[in-house]
């Protein structure tokens, strides 16, 4: 599903701030600005809290938001205050579900309504696409964000572990994981549709391209895949036991971490029992159509 594109200047609405904020389509050329508001505004969070923060340089940001803004399958908003970015949001609209994020202000102008703005605009973005639902994984320990995101309409679906650690490197008998190929596009589709009631295959194709994807075989058949073990990857199967397969099989957990749904006590403490350890609480939080998970799953940071 292709982004579509913002005119140049959106909405020019007045904060407590005494000049107007203006929010625009974002371009690759934003790289730079962005990166660095992310770094800012995420270390600033994460410091306040005494927690890790997930873009621990500016290069991290840089690299994920200079693919954001490239990506045909994203949408972009930056806001500007006397022609400067402050801030930016993303929308995620390779699949039937949006999944918003990351949503940025530079700390000297938060608590303004520019994250409410930047909000708003991905949601009338999402509303006309059109997509069913929206969801996104808000960090625990940021009430602001929490009440924000409530206001706006979303509910709390799931907590979420983010869980780092040694690689685990312990084959599970019966299962067999290997690289995911285009030819198993089909059947993993599927396999999320009995899940989630929905597919990635946006994802899925990305993660193939890049070739992060795997996918779990037990008596020769697909049981489960995931984009890639890592923060911004997910992962679907059939039972606990694929998923454990898959991070079984990981040489690392990229980023932050993987995302473990707490209420997945068999699979929350199969991870702690192999010295994974819980770095920070996220919220899954969604708009619109949601499905009960049928089987067992990771979220991605987006959802």
């Amino acid at each position: 599903m292709s982004a579509t594109h913002l005119q140049p200047t959106l909405s020019e609405k007045t904060s407590t701030s005494t000049s107007p904020v203006k929010l625009r389509a974002g371009t690759p050329e934003d790289a730079p600005a962005c990166a660095e508001i992310c770094f800012e505004a995420f270390g600033a969070i994460a410091s306040e809290h005494a927690f890790p923060t997930d873009f621990p340089t500016v290069d991290v940001a840089l690299g994920l938001i200079s693919m954001l803004l490239e990506h045909p399958g994203f949408y972009s908003v930056v806001a500007e205050i006397d022609g400067q970015p402050v801030g930016s949001n993303f929308l995620d609209q390779r699949g039937p579900i949006a999944g918003v994020g990351p949503i940025t202000v530079r700390p000297e102008h938060q608590n303004r309504g520019v994250g409410r703005q930047l909000m708003q605009n991905v949601l009338d973005q999402a509303s006309i696409s059109p997509a069913p639902g929206v969801r996104l994984l808000q960090t625990a320990y940021h009430n602001r964000s929490l009440a924000l995101y409530a206001n706006l309409g979303f509910a709390v679906r799931e907590p979420i572990a983010c869980m780092q650690g040694p690689a685990i490197q312990a084959p599970l008998p019966g299962s067999h994981v290997r690289p995911a190929t285009p030819q198993d596009t089909e059947t993993c589709n599927r396999l999320c549709s009995v899940v989630h009631g929905h597919d990635r295959a946006g994802e899925l194709e990305d993660a193939i391209h890049q070739h992060s994807a795997l996918v779990v075989e037990r008596e020769g058949r697909i049981s489960g895949y995931a984009s890639a073990i890592a923060f911004f990857g997910h992962a679907v199967g059939e039972t606990t036991e694929d998923i454990k397969a898959l991070l079984a099989a990981a040489h690392e957990f990229q980023g932050p971490g993987v995302l473990v749904p707490i209420r997945n006590t068999e699979l929350f403490r199969w991870c702690l029992a192999n010295r994974l350890r819980v770095t920070q609480l996220l919220t899954l939080m969604t708009l619109g159509l949601y499905n009960e998970p049928h089987g067992a799953y990771l979220p991605s940071i987006l959802y």
